[in-house]
């Protein structure tokens, strides 16, 4: 029977550090182009105070587009399911959006919304919905149809089946969903405040990166990292607690 190592991925993280550490120190590879983790935590804890005053804003950015991504998906969900033909013209459109690269629209949101904080969630909403979207759509399509058709022979309405039936079966699926779109929503803010922002990581990577300050750039990807984790971890904080259930069973199993 294999066992999980739990400290096997940091044992691995740690290698690839020191593995790192002695490569530089000893090809001698300028600062300028690839620092040393030893130099790169120097920076992280010198420059901790700028980082987290700039994390702010890109954490902002991100939980207020992914709450709109999410509600939005939420919706548009329970009004296709509601009305077969509103999927049928809409579904594969949000498909074909994806075939858009984000970043070859977003400084059309700058044009339109300037540099606050604005067109920055307008980014992560979208990088977010449809991760969220498709995963609710396709949850509630996969609902018990013996429980939908008892609920409609009972004399329920259409509303009242998404709400008792479809909803919560699609709560794993919401969940699956809601956590690739967690760790997207923070990606969604640092792309926008690449291409115009007043403050966030971004603006901080950009400045780094211009003045060949990688050290710095490295120091952001960590608290970029560091944010995406704890955003994880809050989903599945709040996963657990809208449906224990699954997780109880899924323990058993």
């Amino acid at each position: 029977m294999n066992r999980k190592i739990p400290a096997a991925p940091m044992i691995f993280l740690l290698v690839f550090l020191l593995v790192w550490e002695i490569a530089v120190r000893a090809t001698g590879v300028p600062a300028w182009l690839l620092p040393a983790p030893g130099q790169v935590a120097g920076t992280l804890a010198d420059m901790l105070p700028l980082l987290l005053e700039h994390s702010r804003s890109t954490a902002l950015a991100a939980a207020v587009g992914l709450a709109a991504a999410i509600l939005v998906a939420l919706f548009l969900a329970a009004l296709m399911d509601f009305a077969p033909w509103i999927r049928q013209g809409v579904y594969p459109l949000l498909v074909v959006s994806q075939t858009i690269p984000i970043i070859s629209v977003a400084p059309l949101f700058i044009i339109w919304f300037g540099y606050g904080i604005l067109p920055k969630v307008v980014v992560v909403a979208l990088v977010c919905f449809f991760p969220v979207a498709v995963s609710m759509i396709e949850g509630m399509q996969a609902a018990d149809p013996d429980m939908v058709n008892l609920l409609r022979v009972m004399g329920s309405s259409r509303w009242q089946v998404i709400r008792l039936v479809r909803f919560p079966a699609a709560l794993p699926s919401f969940f699956a969903g809601f956590k690739i779109a967690g760790t997207y929503a923070v990606m969604g803010a640092v792309i926008g405040e690449w291409l115009g922002a007043t403050s966030g990581l971004g603006v901080f990577m950009t400045r780094a990166a211009y003045a060949y300050q990688l050290d710095r750039v490295f120091a952001a990807i960590i608290i970029i990292s560091l944010i995406s984790l704890l955003l994880f971890a809050a989903i599945e904080i709040l996963a657990r607690l809208v449906m224990p259930w699954y997780y109880k069973e899924r323990s058993k199993g």
